[in-house]
């Protein structure tokens, strides 16, 4: 996607990470649809709650294309043939998509979709000897070309459902560094795997990330260190992440990125129980920073999606919300007042 294509892309000022507290997917379609005030940008939500099947692994593996997993004791691991771990993560999907579609009828504008990245799935999913499929790179090419798959025909159901939507891709990618840095654990949890070489990431990211056309990717990560330059060479539109795990080693990345037109997901609403300050003060360290770097200040609107800082699964209801409608007001601060 040109960096052209990307700016004319109608993004949101706010929108969520990927998981809601509960296991009522109406609730979660209708607060998710209905908390960005008059500029939306929904997302399908993951309720987790609900168990296995409607984590994000167990969602995605119910994606893959002649590719299957059960859960074992210590997750979720190989199949030769769909079992009723995988049945299940399909038919929550269904009805996650069922109450989506229920709430954006006549919906035009963006529509985030989220799936966690090949290779925090690698690190995730079992061989059937136990260690992780990110041990086996054959294994690893293959899952990677399933999931894109997949996600292929994911996007066009979901593009089917609800035909005013731009649909974007997030890929969820919380182990990518650990990858890169060769600290998986082993199945024994006596050492790690091998690193991954950079370049190997890179293209699997880049293939996977293709499947969108000529709709934008962004990719997520709540961990430190994200790999931020890797992540736009591999072709990500958008870089989401926590806002609080930010280094002074980050910041020409993120100065790069803002240059090179890539919207950033800044992570600053807390996603779990806590007092909220006023929306003014949630943004004001995105303020400091584009100072910092000799941003234009004009441009904050334009390049920051305000999020909560990870996922909502473990809030309350209540906070989730809340937090959500902060999102919002938050972005609306920064967009009046940029200095």
């Amino acid at each position: 996607m040109t960096a052209a294509a990307e700016g004319a892309f109608p993004w949101g000022p706010a929108t969520g990470v990927g998981s809601m507290p509960g296991g009522d997917a109406r609730e979660a379609a209708r607060t998710v649809t209905g908390s960005f005030d008059d500029a939306p940008f929904p997302y399908l939500a993951e309720l987790p709650a609900r168990g296995p099947g409607a984590d994000m692994i167990g969602r995605t593996i119910g994606l893959l294309v002649e590719m299957y997993a059960h859960v074992e004791p210590s997750g979720w691991r190989v199949s030769d043939r769909p079992g009723r771990d995988t049945r299940r993560a399909r038919s929550w999907l269904g009805e996650d998509l069922d109450a989506l579609e229920e709430f954006t009828q006549g919906y035009e504008g963006p529509l985030k979709v989220q799936a966690v990245g090949p290779w925090t799935l690698a690190a995730a999913l079992e061989l059937r000897g136990g260690e992780a499929l990110l041990a086996d790179a054959g294994a690893c090419r293959d899952l990677a070309a399933s999931l894109a798959e997949g996600l292929r025909g994911h996007l066009a159901a979901v593009r089917r459902r609800v035909p005013g939507a731009r649909v974007v891709l997030q890929l969820d990618e919380p182990s990518l560094t650990a990858v890169l840095r060769g600290q998986i654990k082993s199945a024994s949890g006596y050492r790690t795997y091998r690193a991954v070489d950079r370049q190997v990431v890179e293209s699997a990211l880049r293939d996977v990330i293709a499947v969108t056309g000529d709709e934008p990717a962004i990719v997520h990560s709540c961990a430190p260190d994200v790999p931020f330059a890797l992540l736009r060479r591999a072709g990500a539109a958008g870089l989401s992440f926590d806002f609080g795990l930010l280094t002074e080693r980050d910041e020409e990345a993120i100065g790069e990125a803002v240059e090179g037109g890539t919207k950033l997901f800044t992570g600053v609403v807390p996603s779990t129980d806590a007092g909220l300050s006023d929306p003014a003060s949630s943004v004001m360290g995105v303020r400091t920073l584009w100072r910092r770097l000799g941003l234009n200040p004009g441009t904050l609107a334009e390049s920051v999606v305000i999020t909560p800082s990870c996922g909502l699964a473990g809030a309350s209801p209540g906070h989730a919300r809340a937090a959500l409608a902060h999102c919002a007001r938050a972005a609306r601060s920064l967009a009046d007042n940029p200095e």
